[in-house]
């Protein structure tokens, strides 16, 4: 498992790349012993509403491996990269500090906003996994996609779910500073297709400047729980949305990782058949 950066050691490293993402990959022990998900937890309303049990097995590491999707999943002209080089992807312009004064009736709330950049700048949008995990990364112009699988079977992805659920009214516009720049960051809710057993969707826009030069950042982030298991996409960069490839990559990706779990080789993609 990565190791958040320091400060300064992010701020050096992100300098690199105005494009777009981040990265990190874990891994734990293999095995195929049979999980559920953990009894006794509540559920926002929101995330309520989308759950369906569904025992799964444990997840091992070549599962993981295998439950990742390719070029094909998410079609356009994605160029798949080497996973060293997925896992120091890093975004200058998620770096910053929450400004409190954006929230006057709801100080709380900017903990929460700070964890939505941290998250998205360290790659554990539903924290730490528990087990094995696996990573993909995609170039497409200045555009990255990074997509993982992980397993959560002594956590609860659920909660991490419940949390995204409630960012588009916690943290819809806020202002963050790093080094006295400004940006302001805008997170809105998105749709996504009805797979898995609890899903959530968001896009978050940063406006503002790195070293000197104005930039909008849009990022389009998913997540998608299968049992205890989970696939997270993001996918975006200077050039605007990737919904559609977003959609695609969640689509074939919770596919691909029930497919796994139920001791079956993936399918192709249709793009894959002849």
């Amino acid at each position: 498992m990565t190791r958040r950066p320091s400060r300064l050691a992010r701020v050096l490293s992100s300098a690199l790349a105005a494009g777009a993402l981040l990265a990190t990959a874990a891994c734990s022990d293999d095995g195929d012993t049979e999980g559920s998900r953990a009894a006794g937890v509540s559920a926002s309303p929101v995330a309520q509403k989308r759950q369906t049990p569904s025992p799964t097995a444990t997840l091992g590491e070549a599962g993981a491996q295998r439950a990742l999707i390719t070029e094909a999943d998410i079609e356009d002209d994605w160029t798949q990269v080497k996973d060293t080089e997925a896992e120091n992807w890093h975004d200058s312009l998620l770096i910053g500090t929450v400004d409190v004064s954006d929230f006057l009736t709801a100080k709380a709330d900017t903990a929460d906003c700070q964890r939505l950049l941290d998250s998205l700048f360290d790659d554990d949008l539903l924290g730490r996994p528990s087990g094995a995990s696996a990573l993909r990364g995609f170039t497409q112009d200045d555009s990255r996609l990074l997509y993982q699988v992980a397993s959560y079977d002594r956590t609860d992805p659920q909660d991490s779910l419940n949390w995204l659920a409630a960012l588009p009214r916690k943290c819809d516009r806020f202002t963050v500073t790093d080094d006295g720049e400004q940006r302001t960051v805008q997170v809105i809710e998105t749709s996504l297709p009805e797979v898995g057993d609890a899903r959530e969707g968001l896009r978050v826009t940063v406006r503002g400047t790195t070293g000197g030069a104005q930039a909008t950042l849009t990022l389009d982030v998913a997540a998608v729980r299968v049992g205890n298991d989970a696939i997270t996409v993001t996918a975006g960069g200077l050039d605007g949305d990737e919904d559609d490839s977003v959609e695609q990559a969640v689509k074939q990706g919770t596919q691909r990782l029930k497919d796994v779990l139920a001791g079956r080789t993936p399918k192709p993609a249709p793009s894959e058949v002849e």
